[in-house]
């Protein structure tokens, strides 16, 4: 018996075991494919170094391989020519009409002649269940495979047309007209169900590349995160830039912020910011609305619970206040301390976080210019804040210096349009200038 290991191929040190070509009991002979193998690179079939019948194969489809690594168990024929077990593998000698031999990295180059044209072209076919057993792994260059993962293909649900079942790029495209032509109408839906086949995330091994220190995602973070991806790709999102002058507004709060401090609480910036936002959400109801779970009915609320980022230790969470269009701006600066406190504290209840109809994130005790955040499902819209800064602005006669506050507000384009939303912002930005307004 001799044991037929897997050679030298070249700069490879793990290659997957993509086909089997040999069976217990089939006769070979020497320099016969016994398996094929493939790297992110390329795809190359082992010959066999002598002739006999295989006995036992010691690998399955799927299977990880490096040089030495044993393939089969095989009795050798008296009449075996047999060159070193792990001599470097050689391709097989082509047929006299076949291209010159090239090397094993680039035999997953080459095409088959008019193999494409080959094939006929037909209407796409509905998508049917895999059928194949358990551990099957598609043949396919790995150029097609590159291309299927650009597509999220599964291959091993793909029937090859090309020599020895190998999948082409015709048959890809082929596969994704047919899943498009059985699909439903519509797959959008506000449910959050995105319909995205994902390819898997990249598992690196970062150790290999420096030092590292492993530290576990908060369970905020965890739960938020999850949230947030299901918004991102299931809300289409446009952002809308603006501006609103408070130099009026900052006057006017530091004026009141000794009045507030006696009274126990801060007077921030961003009380205001709820009060302007709830009398613009009068203005355009639309952006205090909700689609419903079939995403074809739009639910106009008639409250106003205005929901507030609070950066904690342990992540971002989003209280809401209720009623906002029913407290003042002392009312809602002083409600603002107590649930900040209640979200650092870790003492929120998850009903705190719930009924929110709009959102607000602020940056502007931080940094920034501008920055486009995640609507939270099923708001329509969230506004985020950046730093006030002053700048010289045109009054019709001359510049003067302005205290400016950046605004950012993304909101769902199934909902809103460009127009409306820039209506939203100018508006909020001119009841910030005077907040007056919010009285009228």
């Amino acid at each position: 018996m001799r044991e037929i290991q897997l050679p030298d191929i070249g700069d490879f040190k793990d290659v997957d075991v993509s086909e089997i070509l040999v069976a217990p009991g089939d006769a070979v002979a020497v320099e016969q494919s016994l398996i094929t193998v493939e790297s992110d690179k390329a795809s190359m079939e082992i010959p066999s170094p002598a002739a006999g019948v295989v006995r036992e194969i010691r690998v399955k489809l799927g299977d990880k391989i490096k040089k030495g690594s044993l393939i089969l168990v095989m009795e050798e024929s008296s009449a075996t020519v047999a060159p070193s077990a792990t001599a470097p593998a050689v391709p097989k000698a082509p047929p006299p009409s076949a291209p010159a031999p090239v090397k094993p990295a680039t035999v997953a180059a080459l095409a088959p002649p008019a193999v494409e044209s080959a094939i006929p072209r037909s209407d796409p076919v509905p998508y049917e269940p895999d059928t194949r057993p358990a551990g099957f792994k598609a043949h396919a260059s790995p150029s097609v495979r590159k291309f299927a993962r650009e597509l999220g293909v599964d291959l091993s649900k793909v029937a090859g047309t090309g020599p020895k079942g190998r999948v082409q790029q015709l048959d890809v495209q082929i596969f994704v007209k047919g899943i498009m032509a059985a699909a439903p109408a519509s797959t959008s839906s506000a449910a959050g169900g995105s319909g995205l086949n994902i390819i898997p995330w990249p598992d690196v091994d970062f150790a290999k590349f420096g030092p590292i220190d492993p530290k576990p995602l908060s369970r905020i973070k965890k739960l938020s995160g999850a949230n947030l991806h299901r918004n991102w790709v299931s809300i289409p999102h446009v952002t809308q830039f603006d501006e609103a002058d408070i130099t009026e507004l900052e006057a006017f709060r530091k004026s009141n912020s000794a009045e507030s401090e006696k009274q126990g609480f801060k007077l921030t910036m961003l009380a205001f910011l709820i009060k302007a936002s709830v009398t613009a959400l009068r203005q355009q109801p639309e952006v205090n609305a909700s689609l419903d779970k079939s995403g074809e009915n739009l639910i106009y609320k008639r409250y106003f619970h205005i929901g507030v980022a609070v950066d904690t230790p342990d992540g971002l969470v989003v209280p809401v206040i209720r009623d906002a269009d029913r407290k003042g701006v002392f009312d809602l600066a002083r409600e603002l301390g107590e649930v900040s406190k209640l979200a650092r504290d870790k003492k929120l209840k998850p009903g705190d976080m719930q009924g929110g109809t709009f959102s607000i994130s602020s940056l502007g005790g931080i940094g920034g210019t501008a920055f486009t955040p995640i609507i939270n499902a099923p708001e329509v819209a969230i506004l985020g804040v950046s730093r006030s800064v002053m700048k010289p602005v045109w009054n019709g006669k001359e510049f003067t210096p302005r205290l400016m506050l950046p605004l950012s507000l993304s909101y769902d384009h199934r909902v809103i349009d460009g127009a409306a939303a820039a209506r939203f912002t100018s508006y909020l930005a001119s009841v910030l200038s005077d907040i007056r307004r919010s009285l009228l």
